[in-house]
């Protein structure tokens, strides 16, 4: 999780690893097309579940775009593979951060989004791992470069985050200050996090952490709801939240469905 802890990933990696990344899912907006939100899943699921589940949500202006992970050996896990957008060691806050990994994961997301039309408002979000990959993108977009220092080339209008946390939070702040580009995209960029009290897979402290450091770095639009019956699944309320936030924050129409797009 890295509150605390190392905030790089093992200084032992001289050998770039290769990410490659399974099928992705997209949902046609049944309506006016008005944003692109890539959406991506947890730790061992893939880009289709959760294209069903948001083909059913009523946000008719939305193109969603999920992929899948890279089937990749996940420390936690003893090596053992699994579909992943990035390696964790431990869930716990003194566990470093797979850097090379998280920049693949940015890197995904910011291709998938890159032949968007100029007009469309643009989101990432994501549920568990997936969430933390959405908010190191949105790390990006704010520094305006990936970890590695190459530029993120994406305008991100809005972050969803279902119970998962923030990777490399104790070096935001350095990203953050003193550079007037990602002082001003923090204080603007809507963040929508949400997370189960009784989730013992991320655990609630991990949601509501993360919440806490992205306010104190100079995000002025964060929202953090919690939900005391929740455990690391998502349930119909959550989602009925994400809806409302969503259609608020991109603006989104209600319109009458247009077949014709």
């Amino acid at each position: 999780m890295s509150f605390t802890g190392p905030s790089v990933g093992s200084g032992a990696r001289t050998v770039r690893r290769a990410f490659e990344f399974g099928r992705t899912y997209v949902v046609r907006p049944k309506g006016r097309h008005q944003a692109t939100v890539v959406w991506l899943h947890g730790l061992g699921d893939n880009g289709s579940s959760w294209s069903q589940l948001l083909e059913t949500l009523p946000l008719s202006n939305i193109k969603w775009i999920c992929p899948t992970a890279p089937t990749q050996p996940i420390s936690v896990f003893g090596g053992f593979p699994s579909t992943a957008w990035f390696d964790v060691e431990d869930l716990s806050e003194d566990a470093s951060d797979d850097l090379e990994g998280l920049d693949s994961a940015a890197s995904h997301v910011a291709n998938l989004l890159a032949n968007e039309p100029a007009d469309i408002k643009i989101g990432v979000g994501g549920f568990s791992m997936g969430a933390a990959a959405a908010l190191y993108s949105a790390t990006c977009f704010i520094s305006g470069k990936y970890g590695n220092d190459n530029p993120f080339p994406v305008n991100i209008s809005a972050v969803v985050g279902l119970s998962g946390w923030l990777p490399c939070a104790k070096i935001l702040r350095n990203k953050i200050e003193g550079v007037a580009e990602a002082t001003r995209r923090a204080s603007s960029l809507p963040i929508l996090l949400c997370h189960g009290k009784v989730d013992d897979v991320v655990i609630y402290k991990f949601g509501e952490k993360s919440s806490q450091v992205l306010s104190s770095t100079g995000f002025q639009d964060v929202t953090f709801k919690s939900y005391s019956a929740l455990g690391h699944y998502t349930i119909p309320e959550e989602m009925d939240a994400v809806c409302a936030w969503l259609k608020s924050k991109l603006s989104l129409d209600d319109t009458s469905l247009d077949n014709g797009v």
